[in-house]
C-alpha cells in the first residue's frame, strides 16, 4: 500500500477517485503548514502539491520513504526537483490539464485591456456615466506575439487566430513550422517585442529565462502595445515595466503572476492601465478537475509499475 500525502486543496471528484484506488492510502492535509510538513512527510511514499506548498531542501531532507512528488499543474519551480532527484525522488507534473484555463485567462486580459473594462467598471461603480472616456480597440486585425510556443501558447494562438489576429511567435525549443493548430510565423524575440500589439508570455521561470523581458526588451514594445503574463513573474523585470507604464511608453499590462507571491509590495497598485489577478490561471472548475484526475492517473500508473502490475 502506497501512502500519499495531499498537501494542497483538491477537487472533490478526483479526491474521491484517488481514495478509491485500492493500492493508495490517502492523507488529505490541504492546510498543512511548512513546519508541520517536516513531520507529515514521514512514512509517505508520495506527495501531491499545487502552487501553495514549497518542497524545499529541508522538506526533502525530512523524507524517509518518499518515492515521487506530483505537482498538480505545469510549473515545478516550487519544488527543489534536482535536489530531490539526487535523493532518488522523482518529480512529475500535469502539463496539459490546465492549459485551456490559463489560455482563456490570457485572452480575457487581452479583451479587458482592449476595451478598458476595469476602469469602466470602476467608473460605473462610482455612479458615473462616462461613455466616451473608455474608447477601446478591437483585437481583430492586430498582431499577437507569443513568447514560448508550448501548450498554453498554442491554445491562445488558436483563439487569437480565430478572432482574426495575425500570430507570430518565438521559442528556442519549438519550431514554429511544427505548430499545426493555427498559422504562426516564427520570428526572433526582438521581432515579437517590436512587432506585436499584444505580447503574451508562456515560458517557465528558470535561470535562463529570469528577467528575459528586461528593460531593453520591454523598451522595444510599441507605445500602443500590451503585455500579458500568465506564466511566471520572474520572467519579467517589474521595475522596468512599471517605469514604462508610468511614462506612457506602453499601453498596459495584464498580470496573473508575480516574482514573489503574494507580492510584499505590489508596484502596480492603482494603475488603471494594468489588469491583475492572484495567479488564478488554472483556477477554473474544469481545469481543477482535469488536474486532479491526471494526478490520480499518474499515481495509479506509478505504483502499479513499481509493483510490477
Amino acid at each position: 500500500m502506497a501512502k500519499v500525502l495531499v498537501c494542497d486543496p483538491m477537487a472533490d471528484g478526483p479526491l474521491e477517485q484517488m481514495r478509491a484506488v485500492p493500492h493508495l492510502e490517502v492523507t488529505y492535509s490541504p492546510d498543512v503548514t511548512p513546519e508541520e510538513l517536516l513531520t507529515a512527510v514521514k512514512g509517505m511514499h508520495a506527495m501531491v502539491v499545487r502552487g501553495r506548498t514549497k518542497v524545499t531542501e529541508e522538506v526533502i531532507d525530512a523524507f524517509d520513504e518518499m518515492k515521487v512528488i506530483v505537482r498538480g499543474g505545469v510549473g515545478i519551480d516550487n519544488i527543489k526537483h534536482e535536489y530531490a532527484a539526487g535523493k532518488g525522488v522523482e518529480t512529475k507534473n500535469t502539463p496539459a490539464a490546465s492549459s485551456q484555463s490559463v489560455a482563456e485567462l490570457a485572452l480575457a486580459m487581452m479583451f479587458a485591456l482592449a476595451r478598458k473594462v476595469v476602469p469602466a467598471t470602476g467608473s460605473m461603480q462610482a455612479g458615473k456615466w462616462e461613455k466616451k472616456a473608455f474608447k477601446g480597440t478591437e483585437l481583430s486585425g492586430k498582431t499577437l506575439g507569443l513568447v514560448g510556443l508550448g501548450r498554453i501558447a498554442r491554445a491562445l494562438g488558436k483563439m487569437g487566430h480565430a478572432l482574426g489576429m495575425r500570430v507570430i511567435g518565438t521559442d528556442p525549443y519549438v519550431n514554429a513550422a511544427d505548430v499545426k493548430e493555427f498559422p504562426v510565423e516564427g520570428v526572433s524575440l526582438e521581432e515579437v517585442m517590436r512587432g506585436s500589439d499584444y505580447i503574451s508570455v508562456h515560458v517557465p521561470h528558470t535561470g535562463e529565462t529570469h528577467h528575459l523581458l528586461d528593460a531593453a526588451m520591454l523598451g522595444m514594445m510599441k507605445p500602443t502595445a500590451f503585455l500579458v503574463d500568465c506564466s511566471r513573474g520572474g520572467v519579467r523585470d517589474d521595475s522596468a515595466l512599471v517605469a514604462l507604464l508610468r511614462d506612457g511608453k506602453i499601453a498596459g499590462a495584464g498580470l496573473d503572476v508575480f516574482e514573489t507571491e503574494p507580492p510584499e509590495s505590489n508596484p502596480f497598485e492603482g494603475m488603471e492601465s494594468v489588469v491583475m489577478a492572484p495567479h488564478q490561471g488554472a483556477q477554473t472548475a474544469e481545469g481543477q478537475s482535469r488536474v486532479g484526475y491526471e494526478v490520480v492517473e499518474i499515481l495509479d500508473a506509478y505504483f502499479k509499475a513499481e509493483a510490477g502490475a
